[in-house]
């Protein structure tokens, strides 16, 4: 439940889609007195630019997201850029970077991460320190491993063992820069053989791994596929939980285009404390400028 505040002269909200919102409390409620407000800090929207506003090239697509009222993204990979080029783009836009991944393999190619795989160690390892120029570089506080895909011949207890491994590796190198690692559950539909699926499973491999700087990357249409029990997950585990994406489910759509209550959802999210961005890592129905109305339509 939210937290009365001190009573304010005025209600009028900003941004229908970040910032802050206040509204009047219910006249004789004990929860909210007669005449106060309570505080709404609305969701902050990150703009995925691997998924959004592709009608334009890459580079262009930062200028897009500011004009079309963001004030962070993210994206995959910064590697096929350089860092002085994607730092001008998020200066000249004045956009902060809020995520991208550790490198993963042969994308192109299907790979999707190798942090699973005995025989690419060393590989990733070597993909820590490139994340951790890039981020450094970038103002980034956060990146992303893909566990990947269980490789052909590994069992399951030996991709388990050199995850872990990896991540304790990783964890250490970017606490030490000051960057915070993430681990994502990937639903089977979408990517088959993704060797992380549940945040159960995320969860335990965090434990294991025993590092502080070690958190869940929350992916609700990943978790709405997977598992669903999305608000009581979120609620429980918002301690360990280090960043949050967002799509609907069927079709990986905009919120509001499928069977997620996404209205409900991201007053849910408010209420439970979560102060960080939530990544728009979905595919428009059309171009992403047009179907951007879920943004004021769902966090009135």
């Amino acid at each position: 439940m939210l937290a009365p505040q001190a009573p304010r002269t005025s209600c009028a909200p900003p941004s229908p889609y970040r910032g802050q919102h206040q509204r009047p409390g219910r006249a004789g409620s004990a929860v909210f007195p007669a005449n106060t407000f309570y505080v709404y800090n609305m969701p902050k929207f990150a703009a995925n630019l691997t998924m959004l506003f592709t009608e334009l090239p890459f580079m262009q697509r930062f200028e897009a997201a500011a004009k079309a009222g963001f004030e962070a993204v993210e994206y995959l990979f910064p590697y096929p850029f350089t860092k002085q080029e994607l730092s001008a783009a998020l200066r000249d836009n004045k956009l902060q970077q809020v995520l991208h991944n550790l490198p993963a393999g042969n994308w192109d190619g299907g790979d999707r991460g190798i942090a699973c795989d005995p025989a690419r160690t060393a590989e990733f390892r070597e993909g820590v320190a490139s994340a951790i120029d890039y981020a450094t570089a970038l103002g980034c506080p956060r990146v992303n491993c893909l566990a990947g895909k269980l490789p052909a011949g590994v069992t399951p207890q030996a991709a388990h063992a050199t995850l872990v491994d990896n991540l304790r590796f990783a964890a250490k190198e970017l606490q030490a820069a000051g960057i915070q690692l993430l681990i994502e559950p990937i639903n089977t539909f979408d990517i088959p053989g993704f060797f992380l699926t549940r945040t159960d499973q995320a969860l335990a491999i965090i434990d294991e791994v025993g590092s502080p700087n070690l958190f869940v990357q929350y992916d609700i249409y990943h978790a709405q596929r997977m598992e669903g029990e999305l608000g009581n997950t979120l609620g429980k585990q918002l301690a360990r939980i280090g960043h949050i994406q967002l799509a609907d489910n069927p079709g990986r759509g905009e919120p509001g285009t499928g069977e997620i209550n996404y209205a409900w959802l991201f007053k849910h999210i408010d209420a439970i404390g979560y102060t960080g961005w939530i990544g728009c890592e979905y595919k428009p129905r059309a171009t992403t400028t047009d179907g951007l109305g879920w943004r004021s339509a769902l966090t009135q």
